[in-house]
């Protein structure tokens, strides 16, 4: 950029199964067996550093809660924004939109976004669900402070949650011209018996005319969300 700092704009994606669960896991059927392999959840390696979340006692067993009943309470089941840092590795491509100001990011995924403001922090006037995010640099990083979060989003498709007492730092640094490692600390008081962090890769799509596209999910819900309210024959 004309101030010297990396330009982080471009069309990026994460690769791996963190979507599914943010921690190592093995191969396992779905819910639905008449789905067969393609409801399957597939192996991989977690981003969690140190391998655990950790979870207070009951947090933890709300957590198991969660992924037993997952199809119905998984907030990307029903199309909601996917939240923070869930947006990230979600199995869609976002893009990135670097100003001499403030930096945008639009993702695939229900066509969310959010504006990281990086000149004085503002802080979050209500809780929503992508919250509200204040930037900066530290040399050739930059660094997110994400509060403001309305705790309704899930970390994965395994029922690991948030609260609305969630804090979360990122960290976006180039390895090279076409890979951002990307990093979360993640702070939430009253789940967590202390901060914990998430680390991937990001790679850029570099195919002829890549593009974000739309997938307006909500039609795709509705059924699912509202189909017990429709007049009975």
């Amino acid at each position: 950029m004309p101030d010297g700092k990396p330009n982080l704009t471009g069309l990026w994606q994460s690769l791996g199964t963190a979507d599914w669960d943010i921690r190592d896991h093995s191969a396992q059927a779905g819910p639905f067996y008449q789905l067969g392999a393609l409801g399957a959840t597939p192996a991989g390696q977690g981003i969690v550093e140190g391998g655990d979340i950790p979870y207070l006692s009951a947090a933890a067993v709300k957590q198991k809660e969660n992924f037993q009943n997952r199809m119905k309470l998984d907030p990307e089941v029903k199309c909601y924004m996917p939240g923070v840092p869930r947006a990230t590795y979600l199995p869609f491509p976002f893009q990135i939109i670097q100003s001499q100001k403030d930096i945008a990011i639009a993702y695939e995924y229900a066509t969310s976004n959010r504006v990281i403001n990086m000149g004085k922090a503002k802080e979050a006037a209500v809780d929503t669900w992508m919250g509200t995010s204040n930037g900066h640099w530290e040399g050739a990083t930059l660094v997110v402070d994400v509060t403001g979060l309305n705790g309704q989003s899930w970390f994965d498709r395994a029922g690991n949650f948030m609260s609305d007492n969630v804090h979360i730092v990122e960290r976006y640094t180039f390895a090279d011209a076409d890979h951002i490692n990307y990093e979360a600390t993640i702070e939430d008081n009253t789940l967590f018996a202390r901060p914990w962090k998430i680390s991937l890769p990001l790679y850029r799509r570099k195919e002829k005319n890549a593009q974000l596209n739309e997938f307006k999910c909500v039609e795709f819900a509705e059924e699912l969300i509202y189909g017990n309210l429709r007049k009975q024959k």
